[in-house]
């Protein structure tokens, strides 16, 4: 998109519409910024009542005397509700509304006043809002179908901001187009985004950004590393696994380093404890958390963020066969810990252990964090709206959570209870893969903290609810959001 500014209102280009915020007030709509330049557009309008500013809401008045043809009434919402998130949401109703109209490709925006907000926050925000919902996936439409597909905008351009302010903007858009590159990974088919494919994307990551390095091990270097509980899910599938590892080394001068592994099932049926209908069809999301940790690299190596990450995405798929891995059987750790499996469908931490395991002995973090699509009880738990966090490390848990209430990807502090522990007993293994559904996200993430090595700062993610949504809303315009990168981006660029 090309994002542009201008100092005064006299300056601006021409474009197909111009935008006014308004907040709601009890009796009428009242602009949210000083626009008597036209006042006579909106005066009997607001006075009608036909628009009362709710948030959100778009009233189109039409002119032939502006240098736009239309003019936008955009809605915040009441004041005293006003949150950083209201603006992202407000300005992501606008482009719903103006792709329907499909000749509206450029914006003239003037910005609202907002009291203890500045105006490159407000400016920030309204970017985000605009950007994160101005996507479309397409890509499996045939071509004749396509042609009535709502067209993205194309220019925004921001009236009276600074060119500092527009740098903020910019690196908004660079952000995004990561978010984009994750789900459009995470929409496309599951056939489409094999272990191979997965790796083939990260070289390219490695390609397009000098600082970052890619490592691919594939299914020979897995068992000389006797990564037991990857090969055993990857045992039913027809396409062989990889551990992938991409490094952005942006700050050599610094021994901090931030792993993010992400599990990488690119499809999961359950295995032999097979998902019922229902509950497999959204099953190639099951890699978001793989698509957020890669992503996370590529827009750190984008933004050149001074920070060191490693990304590492165990990929395989959960298929069912003739050789898939049983419950009842112990397949052994690459941390040399058994495991009984009691649900093949509970296969993400097993995965992630061994990624862990690997992540601890080769790569050498100073903390971790790992993004899964784990567990259907955090979406019981926690809907759609915030992911579950498990963490044992007190500052890394404010710092984490400080980074989501920032990018509205909320987090919400789960509890790591010893008590639980009891449940993944086995009587044949070390441990157990899973221990019944109750409280079922947090022995999830007991399991897991069994592989992280003693004074390792770790979080672990769940984010089932909020990776792939039932239906598309808000500034999220398709399934997939992209969940993660906006967090881990703003929490690495502060640490």
């Amino acid at each position: 998109m090309d994002i542009t500014a201008v100092s005064t209102l006299e300056k601006r280009k021409e474009a197909d519409l111009l935008v006014l915020p308004f907040w709601q007030e009890e009796k009428v709509a009242k602009p949210a910024l000083a626009c008597h330049d036209f006042e006579s557009y909106f005066k009997f309008p607001v006075a009608s009542g036909d628009f009362l500013g709710k948030e959100g809401h778009c009233l189109y008045l039409y002119t032939s005397e502006e240098k736009e043809k239309r003019i936008a009434l955009l809605g915040l919402g009441k004041k005293k509700n006003f949150s950083e998130d209201v603006l992202r949401r407000s300005y992501a109703a606008l482009v719903k509304s103006v792709r329907a109209h499909k000749s509206i490709k450029s914006l003239n925006l003037l910005l609202p006043e907002i009291e203890k907000t500045q105006e490159n926050r407000v400016s920030q925000l309204i970017c985000e809002g605009i950007l994160l919902s101005n996507y479309s996936f397409d890509q499996l439409k045939e071509e004749s179908l396509k042609e009535g597909k709502l067209p993205l905008l194309e220019k925004i351009s921001f009236i009276g901001i600074d060119k500092a302010t527009l740098d903020l903007c910019k690196k908004s858009e660079i952000l995004i187009t990561s978010v984009y590159w994750a789900r459009d990974l995470v929409n496309q088919n599951a056939d489409l985004k094999s272990p191979k494919i997965l790796a083939e994307a990260a070289v390219e990551i490695a390609k397009e950004y000098p600082r970052v390095k890619t490592t691919i091990l594939g299914k020979k270097e897995l068992e000389k590393e006797k990564m037991g509980l990857l090969l055993a899910v990857n045992r039913g599938a027809a396409q062989d696994p990889a551990l992938i590892i991409a490094e952005y080394n942006g700050d050599p001068s610094s021994k901090e380093k931030t792993a993010i592994i992400g599990k990488g099932i690119v499809f999961d049926t359950g295995g032999l404890n097979l998902k019922p209908t229902g509950s497999m069809e959204t099953m190639k999301c099951d890699m978001s958390g793989g698509a957020a940790a890669l992503g996370t690299v590529r827009a750190a190596a984008a933004l050149g963020l001074k920070c060191n990450i490693v990304a590492v995405v165990p990929a395989t798929e959960n298929a069912m066969g003739p050789s898939s891995y049983k419950p009842g059987d112990v397949y052994r750790s690459h941390a040399g810990k058994t495991v009984e499996i009691t649900n093949t469908d509970a296969e993400g931490r097993l995965v992630l252990a061994d990624a862990i395991s690997y992540t601890q002995m080769y790569l050498n973090p100073t903390r971790m964090i790992d993004l899964a699509t784990l567990t259907g009880a955090i979406v019981v738990a926690l809907g759609e709206e915030m992911s579950g966090l498990f963490c044992n490390n007190k500052k890394l848990t404010e710092a984490l959570i400080a980074a989501g209430d920032k990018t509205e990807e909320l987090l919400w502090h789960m509890p790591l209870y010893d008590k639980y522990k009891e449940k993944l007993k086995s009587p044949i293994a070390d441990m157990k893969n899973s221990a019944g559904r109750p409280g079922g996200s947090i022995t999830a993430a007991l399991f897991l903290e069994a592989f992280v090595k003693e004074g390792m700062p770790w979080a672990h993610l769940d984010i089932a609810g909020t990776a792939y949504l039932e239906q598309p809303k808000g500034y999220n315009p398709t399934h997939a959001t992209g969940v993660g990168i906006r967090l881990l981006i703003e929490f690495l660029s502060h640490e």
